[in-house]
């Protein structure tokens, strides 16, 4: 059995989530769910590409969305914003600087994970 990944928010999405201290307890739900369902979200594309998305409903509140890393070699999800639907994408692509790192080694990993073995 492989182990659970681990889910981390950076700084800024740990302030989101205090913002919505009215679901928080759903929304912490939903992403504890990434510990054994990584791959769960979609992935963006353009200038959003190695970020995945999860979608989630909130019962009488609406659609929500989390935007993530996901390293496999680390078993890590690294959440960077959590919010409601609207506007979400225009506070990822604000966020992207903030994990420049990040995202050039997830973009590492895919791409060594999608190159052709030779052997």
């Amino acid at each position: 059995m492989k182990l659970p990944f681990r889910v981390e928010l950076i700084a800024a999405a740990q302030k989101d989530l205090k913002g919505l201290w009215q679901v928080r307890e759903d929304v912490v739900t939903a992403l504890a769910g990434l510990e054994n369902a990584p791959d769960k979200g979609h992935g963006l594309s353009q200038d959003l590409q190695g970020i995945l998305s999860l979608e989630f409903s909130i019962k009488g509140r609406g659609q929500f969305r989390a935007a993530y890393l996901l390293l496999e070699e680390d078993r890590t999800c690294t959440v960077l914003a959590v919010g409601p639907h609207q506007n979400f994408y225009d506070l990822v692509k604000k966020r992207v600087k903030l994990i420049q790192d990040l995202l050039k080694k997830v973009r590492a990993e895919r791409q060594k994970k999608s190159a052709p073995k030779t052997g």
